[in-house]
């Protein structure tokens, strides 16, 4: 699955469980706190060089 994150890009995924959640209220959707950090941070995937993992 984090593979998957790094390649579709942590700021998509971030921005559909963002919207999942406010669709839904649904506590059990409220996006990881890290992908938040991860996309300030400038950490989005294999587009940036980093996410989950390091790509060179």
């Amino acid at each position: 699955p984090l593979t998957l994150a790094d390649f579709t890009g942590v700021d998509i995924v971030y921005f559909v469980a963002s919207a999942m959640y406010e669709q839904t209220k649904d506590p059990a959707l409220i996006p990881p706190t890290l992908l938040q950090k991860m996309v300030a941070a400038g950490w989005l995937g294999r587009k940036t060089g980093k996410g989950f993992y390091e790509y060179k």
